[in-house]
C-alpha cells in the first residue's frame, strides 16, 4: 500500500452524512494537502486544510471541470433522496449530476475517481449467506434510489472502457449511521414531524418480525476511513463492499432494544407504508422497501484484503448510538446535517 504525498482531493456532497466524516477523516491525513468540499451551501463548519465551493450538480451550469482543475482525487458524495414523489427530479440530481461529475473529472484530467454506489446498487440476493462484488448490479427496478444506482454502475463501466487512464474505485456500503446525522435521516426517512424522542426501547415492547427484513449497517466513520483508503492506495480500483457484523433483524434488535419480534406479514407492513407514503406522511417509499427485502447480504472481504479495511464498530453499536442521536436531535453544522429535535 502506497499514499500519494501532498494530494489534492475534491469531495462532492461534503455537508452530508457520508461526506463529513469524509472530508474530515481527509483532512486529517498528512498524505493530503489539501480538501476542497462542493455542496449547495458552504458550511460554517470547516476543518483544517479545507476549502469550500457552493455548487448544485444538478443546475449549476458552472465549468465542474474547472473545479476539478488540478485535484490528485475526486470523491463523489452527492445524492438526493427526496422527493421520492418526484422521481424525476432526484434523476437530475443523482444520475444526470452523477454523469456531469465524470464528465469533468475526464475534462479536467483528475487520475482518480471514488464514487459512492451502494448495496442498493445489487440485484436481488440471499439473505443467508453473504454475496462478493461480482453479484449483479441490476439493483430493484421499481425503486429510484435502486435505479438511480445501478445506472450510475453501468455509465462507470463505459467510462472505465473509455478512460483506462483514470483510476475508479466504487464502494458499495451498508446502511450508514453516526449519532451526528440522525436528525438528517430522520428527515429523510421519517418525515420531519415523525419525534426523535419516540425511538425509546421502553416505548417499543414489540417488534415487527417482517420477513426479509435483514440487513447491514456500518458506522458512517468507518465507511470513511474506506473512502480515505480508496484515494491513497494506489493499487485500490474496481468495487468495495462495506459493511459491518451481525446483520441486523428482527432477533438482533430485539435483543438491543430489549423488545419482543412479532410476526407481521409482508403484505401488511407494505400497505401501511403506502398508505402513509401516498398521503404525504412517510418519506421512504413502499418501493424502496420493497427493494430492502431484496437486498443481498454482502461479503466485504476484499475490503479487509486490498484495503487493509477493518471497521471499528459492530453494526449493533452503530445502531446504538444512532438511535442515542434520534433521542438527542443530533446533528452538525451544515445545512443538511442541523438538528432538529421534534417531540
Amino acid at each position: 500500500m502506497s499514499s500519494a504525498a501532498g494530494s489534492r482531493v475534491v469531495v462532492t456532497g461534503a455537508t452530508g452524512n457520508v461526506g463529513t466524516s469524509v472530508v474530515r477523516l481527509l483532512s486529517e491525513d498528512p498524505a493530503v494537502r489539501s480538501v476542497r468540499g462542493l455542496a449547495r451551501r458552504t458550511p460554517e463548519w470547516s476543518p483544517p486544510r479545507t476549502e469550500w465551493s457552493a455548487v448544485d450538480i444538478a443546475s449549476d451550469q458552472a465549468n465542474l471541470a474547472e473545479r476539478f482543475e488540478g485535484a490528485d482525487a475526486v470523491v463523489h458524495l452527492a445524492w438526493a433522496f427526496q422527493p421520492t414523489h418526484d422521481p424525476a427530479a432526484t434523476w437530475r440530481t443523482n444520475v444526470l449530476g452523477g454523469i456531469r461529475v465524470f464528465e469533468a473529472v475526464a475534462a479536467a484530467r483528475v487520475p482518480v475517481l471514488v464514487h459512492a454506489s451502494s448495496v442498493g446498487a445489487y440485484s436481488p440476493g440471499p439473505k443467508d449467506r453473504a454475496v462478493d462484488e461480482s453479484w449483479p448490479t441490476h439493483g430493484w427496478p421499481d425503486a429510484a434510489y435502486c435505479r438511480e444506482k445501478a445506472y450510475l454502475e453501468r455509465t462507470l463501466d463505459v467510462f472505465e472502457r473509455d478512460h483506462p487512464e483514470v483510476r475508479v474505485v466504487r464502494m458499495r456500503p451498508a446502511f450508514l449511521f453516526k449519532w451526528q446525522s440522525a436528525s438528517e435521516q430522520r428527515r429523510i426517512f421519517g418525515g420531519r414531524f415523525l419525534p426523535g424522542p419516540l425511538a425509546r426501547p421502553e416505548l417499543m415492547p414489540f417488534l415487527p418480525d417482517i420477513p426479509g427484513l435483514r440487513v447491514q449497517a456500518l458506522h458512517t466513520d468507518d465507511a470513511a476511513e474506506a473512502y480515505r483508503l480508496a484515494v491513497t492506495t494506489h493499487s485500490a480500483r474496481g468495487a468495495f463492499n462495506l459493511a459491518a457484523d451481525p446483520p441486523l433483524d428482527a432477533g438482533v434488535l430485539g435483543e438491543l432494544l430489549g423488545s419482543r419480534p412479532v410476526r407481521l406479514p409482508r403484505a401488511a407492513a407494505r400497505s401501511a407504508i403506502a398508505a402513509a407514503w401516498g398521503l404525504h406522511l412517510l418519506p421512504a417509499s413502499p418501493h424502496l422497501f420493497d427493494a430492502v427485502l431484496r437486498l443481498p447480504l454482502m461479503d466485504c472481504g476484499r475490503a479487509h484484503t486490498e484495503l487493509g479495511w477493518q471497521p471499528r464498530r459492530t453494526a449493533t453499536e452503530v445502531l446504538q448510538e444512532f438511535l442515542d442521536g434520534l433521542q438527542k436531535g443530533a446533528g452538525m453544522e451544515t445545512e443538511p446535517m442541523r438538528g432538529r429535535k421534534v417531540g
